[in-house]
């Protein structure tokens, strides 16, 4: 086995070495073919000097990109792409190159735990490409994409805006779940947000200075009566209800009070 890809190499050295860029080409194809992605963009890149202003110029820088994609090599290929689809933008694989270009960005998104930037670009990126080719047999599958990655931004707001429920940070926490539901008004977490502001607005309240309560307590009502507002059935209300009671009862000692 050693020796066999030994003598391989030897066999790609002496391709490269033998200054034909005919034969490089040819071999770089071939290797293409049998899916050895990596073979076949080392030869790519060896001759695509060669080809500078030739009508293959656009083949060869293609087939490098399409290697690197296919070799999963995505930071390289996104930036192969790029280049190709900003210097060859009439080329006929444009197509193909912006939509790897746009799955290269999908492929190195993340989970919703770790940072999303890159789930933005892609879904930018994946946009631009159906608003550019909207008679595309990709549109379907690439809306379902956009819809994935939509969902795991709808799960990362979510996930910070919990975590500093969770940890207690009721105040940071309101201005989190606010502007999740502001940043994503169609999230399917919208009712757990919602739910979750008036909670920590209450717990907020409960654990504040007398002199901040009232209007802490009056800010949580407000959050509450929308929510009920917009979910009426919902599998939480009897225990915002009774938060509510609380509150109110709060404020009316404190109103009888301030009458005395």
């Amino acid at each position: 086995m050693f020796v066999a890809l030994l003598l391989s190499g030897c066999g790609i050295t002496s391709i490269l070495r033998s200054g034909d860029p005919e034969l490089i080409y040819s071999k770089a194809l071939e290797y293409q073919d049998k899916k050895k992605w990596s073979r076949a963009a080392t030869m790519f890149e060896a001759i695509e000097h060669y080809y500078v202003g030739a009508p293959r110029e656009d083949s060869i820088m293609f087939y490098k990109a399409r290697c690197k994609y296919m070799d999963r090599d995505y930071d390289t290929a996104s930036t192969l792409l790029d280049e190709f689809r900003r210097k060859f933008g009439r080329s006929a694989f444009i197509e193909d190159a912006e939509s790897m270009y746009a799955l290269c960005f999908y492929y190195m998104s993340p989970g919703p735990t770790r940072d999303q930037t890159m789930t933005a670009q892609a879904i930018r990126s994946l946009s631009e490409f159906m608003v550019r080719y909207p008679n595309s047999s990709r549109i379907e599958a690439f809306g379902k994409v956009i819809d994935e990655l939509t969902q795991r931004l709808h799960d990362k707001s979510y996930n910070n805006a919990y975590t500093y429920y969770k940890i207690g940070r009721h105040k940071s926490a309101i201005v989190a779940l606010k502007n999740a539901l502001r940043e994503y008004p169609e999230s399917n977490h919208r009712e757990k947000l919602m739910y979750l502001t008036v909670k920590s607005g209450y717990k907020l309240a409960e654990n504040s200075i007398t002199e901040k309560q009232q209007d802490r307590y009056l800010s949580m009502l407000d959050s509450y009566y929308t929510f009920i507002d917009e979910f009426p059935e919902s599998e939480y209300r009897k225990e915002l209800e009774k938060l509510a009671a609380n509150a109110k009862d709060y404020l009316d000692k404190n109103s009888n009070k301030d009458n005395e």
